[in-house]
Order: structure tokens, then C-alpha cells, then sequence
């Protein structure tokens, strides 16, 4: 007993704690609409989108978080302005963007040795070094994720389900995703201080994917997830104290692990009755009997 609660007497410890909480609430709300709707190369090309921000901040002296925040946000204008082209795909434009912005990003890295440990800190991030006021930022990205959240849920459930269906309820669906982009975004930036670019994928789709494998309802699923993550941050600062391994990596592959497992055991629950994964309408909350059109009607206009 006393090993799982000898590093969490130390106040640093205590705030990374804190911190992976509050990013895991906040991944599960972002990481719940990524899931459900397949934007998984979106979150990973968001993350890595950012260091040409990050970078151009450090190179002028600026917040660090003021740089990703200002280049994950030009990701996804790209990204919404690409998608309008007949012609091009939503991957192929976020490609186009992922491919572009770590270009840039890297080309000014190579032109400033000081970087070194910035850019490590920003690819595996630097939880035990979290301040109060990063937690206060924290605090405050979460209160706008679930205002966003909250406030285009109908739209969001529609968007999932179908945009044409969106658009013929009025719920405006080009709007819906991008504020979308901008819940996921809001997420990424949030993060990345924390576990990194690199890992901040893992905590946006490893426990919604698992909470997905158990949970019927959205909310439950955004639930869930956030305990996922939050027992994953627990796990992980645990490993990382008594085996000396890197925080931020040992939340995320706790994540991770957590899925398998999650994954594993409902492989053997349904084993001898397969069943599809849920489908976003079935996750808002719907039956299996009831049509489709007249659930989305129903989650939408409730």
C-alpha cells in the first residue's frame, strides 16, 4: 500500500496527477467524436501539426501554448477549406496539411540547436514538470470542451449519423465540424504539454476506443474514457517512480494497455455471439430495433 501512495506525497507528483486527469476528461470528450466518427489521422496530423508553431513561438520568445494553439487552429482551417474541393478527399487533404506543417516545423528546428530539449519535451511531453498555472489552463480547456461539447451535441450525433440528414434538420453539419475540429484541436493543444505529440494520441483514442467496446450511450462512453485515462495517469506516474521510465510514455502505453485488455475481454465475452461495433446512432442511445431516420430525429430534436 504504501508503494502506491509514496509518490503521490510529492507535490509535483501531485500536480502530473492532476494534470492527467484533467487532459484525460478532456481527451475522452474530443476522443469520443474521434472514435466514433473514424478521425483518427485527423488527431494524429493535428498533434504533429502543431511544431511549426511551437517552434516559430520559442524562436521569438513567445508561449509555447499560444504557438500550438495558433497553428493547430490554421490545421484545421486548412483542413475544412481543402474539404470543400469536390476533388480532393478529406485524407488527402489532411495529408497534404499533416505533411506541409511538419516540414515547416522541422526546417526550423534545423536552424536552431536550442532546440533540443524544447523538442523533446514536445514530442514526449514533461508531465512532472506541470505548473499551477498550467493546471489552471487545463482547468479552464475543459469548461470550454464541455461547453462545446454540450452545446452541439444533436448536431454532432447527426454528423455522425449523416450530414445530409444534418443539413435537412437544420443543424448547419459544415458548422458542426468545424466546431469539431475545433473540440479536437482545443484537445490536442491542451495535451501536448503533458504526454507530447507523440503520446497525446494515445490517451484521444486508446480509452474512448476502449470505453466503446462496453458503453451504449455517448455520454457513457465519455464517462468512461475519462476513467480510463484517469487510472491510466495513475498507473503510469506509478511506473514511472518506481522504474525510473519516462511519465508521459508510461501514461500513454498504460492507455494503451488498458485498451488491449478492454479489447481482450470482450473478445471473450462475445465469444460464440460476434457482434459489429456500435454504430453512432446505437451509441446516442438508440435500440437495435428502432429505425435509424426516426432515432436520429429523436436524439436531435430531444
Amino acid at each position: 500500500m504504501e508503494a502506491l501512495i509514496e509518490p503521490f506525497g510529492v507535490t509535483f507528483v501531485q500536480r502530473a496527477l492532476w494534470a492527467g486527469l484533467l487532459v484525460s476528461a478532456i481527451c475522452a470528450i474530443a476522443g469520443t467524436w474521434v472514435v466514433l466518427r473514424g478521425m483518427a489521422f485527423l488527431g494524429d496530423a493535428m498533434s504533429h501539426g502543431m511544431l511549426p508553431g511551437v517552434a516559430l513561438a520559442a524562436l521569438l520568445g513567445q508561449s509555447l501554448f499560444l504557438g500550438a494553439a495558433l497553428a493547430a487552429a490554421a490545421m484545421a482551417a486548412g483542413v475544412t477549406a481543402l474539404s470543400r474541393s469536390p476533388r480532393l478527399s478529406q485524407d488527402t487533404s489532411i495529408g497534404l496539411l499533416f505533411v506541409g506543417m511538419l516540414s515547416v516545423g522541422v526546417i526550423l528546428v534545423s536552424h536552431s540547436a536550442s532546440f533540443a530539449v524544447d523538442l523533446t519535451a514536445f514530442l514526449f511531453g514533461d508531465v512532472l514538470g506541470v505548473r499551477e498555472r498550467d493546471l489552471l489552463h487545463l482547468g479552464l480547456s475543459l469548461a470550454v470542451a464541455l461547453v462545446i461539447a454540450v452545446a452541439g451535441h444533436r448536431a454532432f450525433v447527426a454528423l455522425a449519423f449523416d450530414p445530409r440528414k444534418a443539413h435537412t434538420l437544420g443543424l448547419a453539419p459544415r458548422l458542426a465540424h468545424f466546431a469539431l475540429l475545433g473540440l479536437v484541436t482545443l484537445a490536442v493543444v491542451a495535451s501536448f504539454h503533458v504526454v507530447g505529440t507523440l503520446l497525446v494520441f494515445g490517451l484521444l483514442i486508446a480509452p474512448p476506443a476502449a470505453a466503446l467496446l462496453w458503453a451504449r450511450s455517448i455520454p457513457a462512453i465519455m464517462l468512461t474514457a475519462a476513467l480510463l485515462g484517469g487510472a491510466a495517469t495513475f498507473v503510469g506516474l506509478l511506473v514511472s517512480w518506481h522504474w525510473g521510465t519516462a511519465a508521459g510514455a508510461s501514461i500513454a502505453a498504460s492507455a494503451v494497455a488498458f485498451f488491449s485488455v478492454s479489447a481482450l475481454a470482450a473478445g471473450l465475452r462475445s465469444r460464440g455471439r460476434p457482434r459489429a461495433r456500435p454504430t453512432p446512432s446505437e451509441a446516442a442511445g438508440s435500440p437495435e430495433s428502432t429505425p435509424p431516420s426516426t432515432t436520429l430525429e429523436r436524439q436531435v430534436t430531444s
